[in-house]
């Protein structure tokens, strides 16, 4: 009996066992292959592209590491807007300091307020960072808030409260975040806005959130808010070459300092000119 289990071992040992370890490169070799019609197994990319779609948030995000991505932020933002080195070091450097934890994660990535006269960039650098970040110029938000100068007003950047017509329709501001979480939120000439219009802006600043009409709260916190105004845009054409920059900029921040309230520029990251 012991002269069969050992004849049965050696059989094993030197023949059965190399035979399939054989087959088994074999079948590892072939499955490494790159030129095959099918695989048997899906790749990192579909994974995150599925989830993706699932979940709104950009491929890049998953694929990238942050750190190389946010490294070639000035030079990405650049291709698109020529010149205005100082917003979009400012902006890049705000949007580092937020992903690296210097920065309360209760509160949007970023928060820009960019002042200057029509057609120096102010909207093509949203566009711009909304593509970088977002992978999608479609993942800006642009609201003008000219529209929403009177008091009633109000009421559709967050929604009717129940009762009141247009309550099933849900907020302009609030649908359009719940809708796609990962966006660029650009207020066109927020100046015009009605003083109300700011109580609301102010919590989204400080808590990254907000309730809608039909009490869902709506989080901001990877959204970056850009607002846009044209104040001072007058004194930048009229001393325009008398100035350096460093004095020209006091003078619109004072105007700036004039029209908003302190704890409303107070929770803005940047304000660019």
């Amino acid at each position: 009996r012991r002269v069969g289990d050992l004849a049965r071992m050696s059989e094993l040992q030197y023949g059965k066992i190399p035979e399939l370890e054989k087959q088994l490169e074999a079948a590892t070799q072939l499955e490494g292959k790159t030129m095959r019609l099918l695989r048997n197994k899906v790749t990192d990319a579909e994974i995150a592209e599925v989830l993706a779609r699932w979940t709104g948030i950009p491929v890049s995000r998953m694929m990238e590491s942050e750190r190389e991505k946010l490294l070639r932020m000035e030079q990405e933002l650049h291709h698109r807007v020529i010149g205005q080195n100082e917003a979009v070091d400012a902006v890049s450097n705000a949007i580092r300091r937020s992903r690296a934890g210097l920065a309360d994660p209760n509160r949007p990535i970023g928060s820009f307020l960019f002042l200057g006269p029509t057609g120096v960039g102010k909207t093509e650098l949203c566009k711009a960072l909304a593509n970088f970040m977002f992978d999608s110029d479609e993942a800006m938000v642009r609201i003008d808030m000219s529209e929403f100068m009177e008091k009633h007003s109000v009421s559709r950047l967050v929604g009717a409260p129940p009762g009141y017509v247009g309550y099933e329709e849900g907020g302009y501001l609030t649908e359009a975040v719940r809708r796609r979480p990962y966006s660029v939120i650009l207020l066109d000439e927020v100046e015009k806005a009605h003083p109300d219009v700011f109580n609301i802006l102010l919590q989204v600043l400080d808590d990254g959130r907000l309730t809608d009409g039909q009490g869902r709260t709506v989080d901001f916190r990877n959204t970056v808010v850009i607002m846009t105004s044209n104040l001072g845009s007058d004194l930048i054409q009229e001393r325009f070459g008398e100035l350096d920059y460093a004095h020209m900029k006091e003078l619109v921040l004072g105007v700036v300092s004039h029209n908003f309230r302190p704890e409303f520029i107070n929770r803005i990251d940047e304000v660019v000119v």
